[in-house]
């Protein structure tokens, strides 16, 4: 299986800065991709950020220019620098990882950190 761990949500005002960290561990080959997600009530999740193995990133547009996706291949570990928050940020962020495991390649989800934003 495979775990991921993930750390730094919170409150902050508007105009703040959070930076989120998730690290994968267990069996797997390698992680070929990672990225964060956000939900909040009543609204499917959606994509923030994402960061394949050789470091090709995306974006959703709401946070390009304000959110720096990064990750640590040999940690396996993926970092999200948010800056200039707002309070439409706030949600539960959830990790992603596609890794490579005997079989194929699988999908993970961490558990979700909540940000909060206030005005």
């Amino acid at each position: 299986q495979v775990q991921l761990m993930e750390s730094g949500g919170g409150l902050v005002q508007a105009g703040g800065s959070l930076r989120l960290s998730c690290t994968a561990s267990g069996s797997f080959f390698s992680i070929k991709a990672m990225g964060w997600y956000r939900q909040t009530p009543g609204k499917q999740r959606e994509l923030v950020a994402a960061v394949t193995k050789g470091g090709t990133t995306n974006y959703a547009d709401s946070v390009k220019g304000r959110f720096t996706i990064s990750r640590d291949n040999a940690k396996n570990t993926v970092y999200l620098q948010m800056n200039s928050l707002k309070p439409e940020d706030t949600a539960v962020y959830s990790c992603n990882a596609l890794a490579v495991r005997a079989g194929g390649d699988y999908t993970y989800w961490g558990r979700g950190t909540q940000v909060t934003v206030s005005s």
